[in-house]
């Protein structure tokens, strides 16, 4: 019989398992923790500001505030000096100047006639300048829905300048004081631009060495115009309250400036910068409810223009 030869076994090709998509960014809850001790830091924040104006200038304000914290990181900074690449320092100096000096000065001069309370809602104004900075010079992505937050956050700045008043205690009508707000958008302008500088050009540096390498490039100067340039020595000397006065300013450098600056270097490295720059919706309510304990005025102008500036806020953050 003839013998029949079988066919060849089919071998199955190997399956090959799809490519799978990169996972979506997601938002570690180490970084909800920090987005919320922020919140409450800066929050508090301007009262202190206000606190520490009853004896001290605004260019003494902002001087001390700088100069504490430098002094209060100067430790890490030092250690830190040779760590970092010198073509780097130029992003330092830049961040420290615009982000951290000059919104200083500029702060503190706004609550000389603003209400802290409104000072708190204006700075939600950061989250609007990081998109504005980052689409102008560092590639982020402009779309349409982002348009209309920045939109509606300038409309907000405005129902709070024009028919709100400043909320302080100086002219209850506030219409001129209002103005003192431009101020704040000028300091928020600074925070965008550090927001964004921070975030691309110092990955993986740890936050503390960023904070206080920043501080040792900007608090020489200050502490040297505040020593020889004001009246602050002599203050502290012979006006009464001027230590109580002080220890709201060292509160402030302490917590708002030092600690608080580490704390959002590190999240704007372990998140995105718009996200670092969201603890916005919260900071308003903590100011605004320290400058209703202190007796300061809100109306209803007031709450259409931070819940004008906060929907904007939502909408650049939920745009993409």
């Amino acid at each position: 019989m003839p013998t029949t030869t079988p066919a060849p076994a089919v071998t199955a090709a190997p399956e090959v398992p799809p490519v799978a998509s990169p996972p979506p960014h997601r938002t570690p809850a180490s970084a909800w923790v920090l987005l919320l001790v922020l919140a409450s830091i800066w929050g508090t924040s301007f009262i202190l500001m206000k606190k520490g104006l009853v004896v001290f200038s605004a260019l003494e304000l902002g001087a001390a505030r700088v100069s504490v914290a430098a002094l209060l990181l100067l430790p890490f900074a030092l250690r830190h000096v040779g760590k970092v690449e010198r073509s780097r320092f130029k992003w330092l100096l830049l961040s420290g100047v615009v982000g951290t000096l000059i919104p200083a000065f500029l702060f503190a001069y706004a609550e000389t006639r603003l209400a802290s309370g409104l000072a708190g809602v204006l700075n939600a104004l950061t989250a609007v300048f990081t998109l504005v900075v980052g689409a102008a010079f560092f590639g982020q992505r402009l779309t349409g829905l982002r348009v209309l937050g920045i939109g509606l956050g300038l409309l907000g700045t405005v129902v709070l300048m024009l028919l709100g008043g400043s909320g302080g205690d100086a002219t209850p009508s506030g219409e001129s004081n209002a103005w003192y707000g431009l101020y704040i958008v000028l300091a928020t302008l600074g925070y965008g631009v550090s927001v964004n500088v921070i975030k691309h050009h110092f990955q993986g540096i740890p936050a503390l060495a960023v904070t206080g390498l920043l501080l040792l490039f900007i608090g020489g100067p200050a502490l040297a115009f505040l020593l020889l340039g004001t009246e602050f020595v002599y203050k502290l000397q012979h006006v009464p309250g001027a230590w109580a006065a002080f220890g709201y300013i060292a509160l402030l450098a302490t917590m708002s400036t030092a600690v608080a600056m580490v704390l959002f270097n590190k999240l704007i490295q372990s998140s995105t910068a718009l996200f670092a720059s969201s603890n916005t919706y919260l900071v308003p309510v903590v100011a605004l409810g320290w400058g209703l304990l202190d007796g300061e005025n809100f109306n209803l102008w007031h709450l259409l223009g931070m819940v004008i500036i906060l929907v904007s806020v939502a909408i650049i953050h939920r745009a993409k």
